[in-house]
C-alpha cells in the first residue's frame, strides 16, 4: 500500500485526487439541480417535500449524501494544499509577467472562488441541512399521501423572500460558475487526457455545464423571491 501513500502524497497525486473528487461533485450537483427545481413547481411545496422526503429515506441516497461531505472537504482541504505549495514555488522563483498568458480569470483566483464557495456551503448547510437533520431552528410539519414530513418548501421559500439571503446565493452561483468552469477542464488535463482533439471539446462541455447548472441554480432563489413559479 505504500506506493498508494506516496501517489496521493505527491503533487501529481493530490492533483489527480483534486479531478477525482471534483468530478464526482460536479455529477452531484446535476442531481442536486433536479430535485432543486421542483421547489418551482406550483403545488404549494408538495413536490419538493416529497422529494426531500425520499432522498432522506433512501438508504442508497444516505451513504451517497455523507460521501459528498467527505468529498467537499477533501477537495476544499486538497486545494488549500496545493494553493500553498503553489504560491511557495513562485516565491522562490523568477518573477514573469503573465500579461499575455492564456489564463483565465477564473484560473489565476480558483482559490478565492473556492472560498467563497466553501463559504456559501457552511451558509447553505446551516440554513437547511441542519435545520432538517439536526432539529437546529423551527421548522414545520405537512402531510402528504398519509405521510408526515418536515415542510422544507415553507423553510426555503421563507429564506428566499429575503432579498439578502437570495442575493448572496446568487452570487455564490457566479463564483461556482467560474469556479466550474476551469475545474472541468483542469480536472481531465490532471487525469492525464489532454489531447489537441478532444480538449477543446472538454472546454466547451465544461463551460456548457457551468452555464446551464450555475444558472439553474441561481434562477431559483431569483423566481421564489419575485413569486413566480410554474
Amino acid at each position: 500500500m505504500s506506493w498508494i501513500t506516496q501517489t496521493l502524497s505527491s503533487s501529481i497525486g493530490k492533483k489527480v485526487l483534486m479531478a477525482l473528487t471534483g468530478l464526482f461533485l460536479i455529477l452531484f450537483l446535476v442531481v442536486h439541480l433536479a430535485g432543486n427545481l421542483q421547489l418551482l413547481v406550483d403545488d404549494g411545496g408538495q413536490s419538493f417535500n416529497a422529494y426531500a422526503y425520499k432522498m432522506a429515506h433512501n438508504p442508497f441516497i444516505k451513504v451517497v449524501s455523507y460521501g459528498n461531505f467527505f468529498f467537499i472537504l477533501l477537495h476544499a482541504v486538497i486545494g488549500i494544499v496545493l494553493t500553498i505549495k503553489n504560491k511557495a514555488a513562485r516565491k522562490v522563483g523568477y518573477h514573469v509577467s503573465t500579461k499575455d498568458s492564456e489564463s483565465t480569470w477564473a484560473s489565476k483566483n480558483m482559490p478565492l472562488l473556492g472560498v467563497i464557495i466553501l463559504v456559501f456551503i457552511v451558509v447553505h448547510l446551516m440554513g437547511f441541512w441542519a435545520k432538517a437533520k439536526l432539529g437546529i431552528g423551527e421548522i414545520g410539519f405537512v402531510i402528504i399521501d398519509g405521510v408526515e414530513m418536515h415542510d422544507l418548501y415553507t423553510v426555503v421559500k421563507t429564506a428566499y423572500e429575503n432579498i439578502l439571503i437570495s442575493g448572496f446565493y446568487v452570487i455564490s452561483m457566479i463564483a461556482l460558475g467560474f469556479h466550474l468552469s476551469h475545474g472541468f477542464q483542469s480536472a481531465f488535463q490532471s487525469l492525464g487526457l489532454n489531447h489537441k482533439k478532444y480538449t477543446p471539446l472538454f472546454k466547451t462541455v465544461g463551460t456548457l455545464y457551468s452555464y446551464i447548472v450555475c444558472f439553474g441554480f441561481a434562477i431559483i432563489p431569483i423566481l421564489m423571491y419575485l413569486g413566480i413559479s410554474f
